[in-house]
């Protein structure tokens, strides 16, 4: 699904086209998004550059010193993120609804030598994730949760990945959060979604990080600022419980 930000986009938009939408997330919106981002792989190829991001550094940290061997990635974009894993010698499962940008991926990771510990699904994560229970160390998500996703798709999220993951298995992911600059300006789409430039966000309440993490254990929230603006986010970590 990429990264959740804000580019060279597309400005703006009819009110016709407004008016279709009659400002609620859905399938039309979710549809749009798809596009969008497809057009801009294609207008931007390795958009993001090649340097992995400071909250995929971090998380590799992490996985590495809590012993995993396997990550998947949803939302990997054109795969800086992926590929640090793998250069990090995580075998790394890659997952975006965009086919553009996980076809950079692949070939980035030839580039780089570390195919044989990358591979790609293309997928939509409003639909469950086509991967077998406690299959996976970690999994990562940078800024993924924050797309034109409604709540309950996020909480059905959440529960496909805790399915995923082994016990005691580490998921990290960052949301932009309301108290972000782009919060409550553009085009309003209800349940706390705006969108800007072409991109539409999920800007996130504490309280719904703390609803995620019920069942799991919260080790961190972490706030941390992005990009020019510059974009406010939390990036979170949480673990299954162990098994006994």
């Amino acid at each position: 699904m990429g990264d959740g930000r804000d580019t060279d986009g597309r400005q703006g938009e009819t009110s016709a086209r407004a008016a279709r939408r009659q400002h609620a997330p859905g399938a039309d919106l979710a549809d749009e998004q798809r596009a969008h981002w497809q057009d801009t792989y294609r207008a931007h190829p390795g958009m993001y550059g090649e340097r992995p991001s400071e909250p995929a550094r971090h998380a590799a940290d992490v996985f590495l010193a809590a012993g995993a061997r396997t990550v998947l990635e949803l939302g990997a974009g054109h795969g800086r993120d992926a590929l640090h894993f793998a250069r990090q010698g995580l075998r790394t499962h890659a997952t975006d609804f965009s086919p553009t940008g996980l076809d950079q991926l692949r070939a980035a990771a030839d580039a780089q030598g570390v195919a044989e510990r990358v591979t790609t699904t293309v997928h939509d994560v409003r639909e469950p994730l086509p991967l077998p229970d406690d299959s996976f160390d970690a999994v990562f998500a940078h800024m993924l949760l924050c797309m034109a996703l409604s709540t309950d798709e996020i909480r059905a999220l959440v529960a496909e990945v805790a399915r995923v993951l082994r016990p005691g298995g580490t998921f990290v992911y960052t949301v932009r959060h309301t108290g972000d600059a782009h919060y409550r300006t553009g085009t309003p789409y209800g349940d706390d979604i705006w969108e800007h430039g072409g991109f539409a966000v999920h800007f996130f309440p504490r309280a719904l990080v703390d609803e995620l993490a019920a069942g799991w254990q919260l080790a961190d929230v972490h706030a941390f600022e992005e990009g020019d603006l510059p974009r406010r986010l939390w990036r979170v970590t949480q673990r299954t419980v162990p098994a006994n």
